[in-house]
């Protein structure tokens, strides 16, 4: 997993790839929690581009069940998108996508195009 950190305008883009799996689940969840806490304000929302990600076990769905309730305390909005077929097949098993914010791409999430 080799994800990354962007700012933009109040939104936090975490653009995370590879295996969300049991092996780097807590450092993707440090990633996370460090999105959430990278500036003194909150942002005004998190977004988690997984347009690289093609595998997400079950304790990868347990970071992102965290940090989406981490956010909803927050205040901070949260959306998951760009989920590959097989992953989003995983999120609609598990009743995930019920329950996180999943758009279709960074667009439909609202994040502006790069420059």
């Amino acid at each position: 997993m080799n994800p990354s950190i962007e700012q933009q305008d109040g939104l936090t883009l975490v653009r995370a790839a590879g295996h969300i799996d049991f092996e780097g689940s807590a450092a993707f969840q440090g990633l996370l929690d460090q999105a959430m806490a990278q500036t003194t304000q909150r942002p005004a929302s998190l977004v988690i581009d997984c347009a690289a990600v093609d595998y997400v076990s079950s304790a990868g769905l347990r970071v992102f069940l965290m940090t989406a309730r981490a956010a909803k305390q927050a205040g901070v909005g949260f959306v998951v998108c760009a989920l590959r077929p097989a992953v989003r097949e995983v999120f609609d098993v598990s009743g995930f996508s019920r329950i996180i914010d999943i758009r279709l791409d960074t667009a439909a999430a609202g994040v502006p195009p790069r420059a």
